[in-house]
């Protein structure tokens, strides 16, 4: 299937093939038949991606900051490497899409809401879904299309949502006097619907036809290329009384609306900002009027809620009226009763595949208003795996296979991209296959790093023949069910940390491993890999007392909804990254972890708090002892990792990666990088060269089994408080 995506670094756009979406539980696989392209977000995109890098860094100045702290931190070229590989990713665009319901996930053909008895195949649906020939949404984000509301109509449904949510929060009343700053296609449809509620609008633009828009849909207009003062104008409106409420569906890189907004309100009137502007507040004007200030988020309550858009858990409506799903309905209502008009908007109509001519268009032309795609009614591209298109990856996949390790790849995300497909494109292993949930990040990646094909459902991947060794870095909770199957699957199997998140999940890989034909199982605790660490083991062979390791991890901050702390997802911090530390020094040991004690702030902080402070000290069988400090609340400018080893009166400090110094060590003072390396590079081709020579793993199962008992034992020592001794 075509999707419309944009390089970020260099701006370009183009209709890319990828796999279509594997259908996933609670969501609907739809075949496109119209989507909108938003004028105002993807023109600011468009624009935003064929800017200078001088252009972008003027436009994200915060970003820049952080670009200069990880500098301090981990140096500059890992620096250069992460943004280039940030601005490399494909963004798929658009967001407004109609579309007919080919397959459903499961839990779905129940009922949802009260307006719907359910979503099944067949069914015409609008979604937040991008352009692309099929797009894969929960069904939070759809609605189901009256018979009366045509595809095109349908697909302003989204983007009306997003002028209606703004309405809720102004919360006018019939006969109030309303001013709209902004008619692009927000402030359009916003004005139609507050004239359909009783409301008297003055709509304020530059553009002369989008006023006379505003005009045919009942609006007085204030036009300000003719030197027209809005404030002005506004007490002209209102007799002099102020407008009841201001909703501001422009875009500007000042505070000039957000004063005059203020200005033209009335004593105790009401703003929301639909669109983006400065907030730079003159508390005066709101001081003496009591002005209430608000910005609107999206499509309503539910926006960025993991557990009501990706897990389906609706908000009961007696308590939540609105939500997103139900503003999208209010809008196809008011579609179909003929209360919202949008033809007159459509200033061009195109096929799915000139995306690259509107987008030209759209650059080129401020005149351009609504472009709608229109799809092809044919077959839906359900190929879950495809070939790649690139040369070097067909003669890869016909390449023989005799002591070649044959590689196929399941996840598609940064890290992977950024770390570890680079470290096996120098590996001396044929990239196979590569799949992804969604399909684009995949196909950008086989392309990228020259795999045979690409796809989005990684049975087909394991099913394979060709393919005899499997790289899993997904989300946590898929690592062990993963591995388990690729086990089966005969494959050898690399997993990125963690290897399992319960003990279910641990007893399971290690039953699967017993009853496997002589596969390898490696984690990727590359850390042990690194140069310093290989240093590090190397000085400490000779010691002759025991170990004294204090680890201190400056993890940043992690917003609470990050998946990391959702238990059943990411893990929590321990599985999510500290086993990282764990394995890392108990290969500097030589010896299990055979007890733990690990504390936490706060008895009763909810579990994202917890996550963020941490300390777990660890009982080696030697007698040594390592302790992991993972604190989220330092400064990003300081460095993420600094470990300090005592042993038989001497002291190494490893800071960061990057520095090693040695006190009271004979014939050894320091070892320095120019960048950091924490092993992945060596981690990858030391693998692929076992699988390829055979012979023991790199890291027996037992040190495997070992590193997730301690995490396990960690959490079990958080809840109740006590020391927890290792079977």
């Amino acid at each position: 299937m075509k999707q419309v995506v944009q390089n970020l670094g260099s701006g370009v756009l183009e209709l890319l093939e990828v796999p279509c979406p594997q259908v996933s539980r609670g969501h609907l696989l739809i075949q496109s038949r119209a989507s909108l392209v938003s004028a105002g977000t993807e023109r600011m995109l468009v624009e935003f991606g064929r800017s200078s890098l001088l252009s972008k860094a003027r436009q994200q100045p915060d970003r820049v900051k952080q670009v200069l702290d990880k500098v301090r931190s981990d140096g500059l070229l890992p620096t250069i490497d992460a943004v280039r590989s940030k601005l490399d990713d494909p963004l798929p665009l658009g967001y407004c899409n109609a579309g007919v319901v080919v397959e459903v996930g499961a839990d779905v053909g129940v009922g949802v809401g009260s307006y719907a008895s359910g979503f099944r195949v067949g069914d015409r649906v609008v979604s937040n879904g991008g352009h692309a020939e099929m797009v894969l949404r929960p069904v939070n984000l759809c609605a189901k299309i009256p018979t009366q509301v045509s595809d095109e109509q349908a697909a302003f449904t989204v983007l009306g949502s997003i002028s209606l949510q703004g309405i809720r929060l102004l919360q006018p009343t019939i006969g109030e006097r309303v001013a709209v700053f902004g008619l692009g296609l927000v402030g359009l449809l916003t004005v139609q619907m507050l004239v359909a509620n009783g409301v008297q609008v003055l709509g304020i633009d530059l553009d002369e036809r989008r006023l006379a828009l505003a005009e045919q849909f009942g609006a007085s207009i204030v036009h300000l290329a003719d030197g027209k003062n809005p404030v002005k104008e506004a007490e002209a409106f209102t007799a002099g009384v102020g407008v009841d409420g201001v909703i501001i569906a422009a875009s500007a890189k000042n505070d000039d609306i957000l004063k005059q907004a203020a200005e033209m309100s009335r004593k105790r009137g009401r703003i929301v900002m639909v669109g983006v502007v400065d907030t730079k507040l003159d508390r005066t004007e709101f001081f003496k009027k009591e002005l209430t200030f608000q910005v609107s988020c999206s499509y309503g309550p539910g926006r960025y809620d993991p557990a009501y858009e990706d897990q389906g858990l609706d908000y009961p409506l007696p308590y939540v009226r609105w939500t997103e799903q139900r503003n999208f309905q209010a809008v196809l209502q008011m579609l179909a009763d003929g209360a919202l008009r949008v033809e007159p908007l459509i200033t061009s109509r195109l096929a799915h595949a000139e995306a690259q001519q509107a987008y030209d268009a759209l650059a080129g032309d401020r005149q351009q208003l609504a472009i709608v795609f229109n799809y092809p009614d044919t077959e839906p591209p359900l190929s879950r795996t495809i070939a790649s298109g690139a040369e070097t990856a067909a003669a890869r996949a016909d390449a023989p296979s005799q002591g070649a390790v044959r590689i196929g790849v399941i996840g598609a995300g940064n890290f992977t991209k950024r770390v570890l497909l680079p470290a096996m494109a120098k590996s001396d292993g044929t990239l196979i296959n590569i799949v992804s949930a969604g399909g684009v990040t995949a196909a950008h990646a086989a392309r990228k790093f020259s795999f045979a094909s690409c796809g989005s459902d990684y049975r087909e991947l394991l099913g394979d023949e060709a393919i005899d060794t499997v790289f899993i870095t997904t989300r946590h909770h898929q690592h062990a069910p993963m591995v388990v199957e690729a086990l089966a699957a005969g494959k050898h199997v690399f997993v990125e940390k963690p290897l399992a998140i319960d003990r279910a999940g641990l007893d399971d890989v290690r039953s699967a491993l017993a009853n496997a034909e002589g596969q390898q199982l490696m984690v990727g605790y590359n850390r042990r890999f690194a140069a310093h660490a290989q240093k590090i083991r190397q000085l400490l062979s000779g010691r002759s007392q025991p170990l004294c390791m204090t680890m201190s991890v400056n993890a940043g901050y992690l917003p609470p909804e990050h998946w990391f702390h959702d238990r059943g997802v990411g893990g929590g911090a321990i599985h999510a990254e500290i086993v990282h530390w764990i394995d890392l020094m108990s290969f500097f040991v030589a010896a299990p972890v055979v007890a733990v004690q690990a504390l936490t702030v706060g008895e009763v902080a909810s579990m994202s708090h917890r996550d963020g402070y941490i300390s777990i000290t660890l009982s080696h069988a030697d007698g040594s002892l390592s302790t992991v400090h993972y604190y989220r609340n330092g400064h990003r400018s300081y460095p993420k990792e600094k470990l300090e080893i005592y042993s038989d009166g001497r002291v190494l400090l490893l800071d960061n990666f990057r520095r090693l110094r040695g006190f009271g060590w004979p014939g050894f003072k320091q070892m320095n990088l120019w960048r950091q390396d924490k092993g992945h590079r060596r981690e990858v081709c030391d693998f692929v060269t076992s699988v390829s020579q055979g012979g023991p793993p790199l890291i027996p199962p037992e040190q495997l089994w070992n590193v997730t008992e301690a995490a396990l034992a960690a959490e079990k020592s958080i809840a109740e408080q006590r020391l927890v001794r290792l079977d």
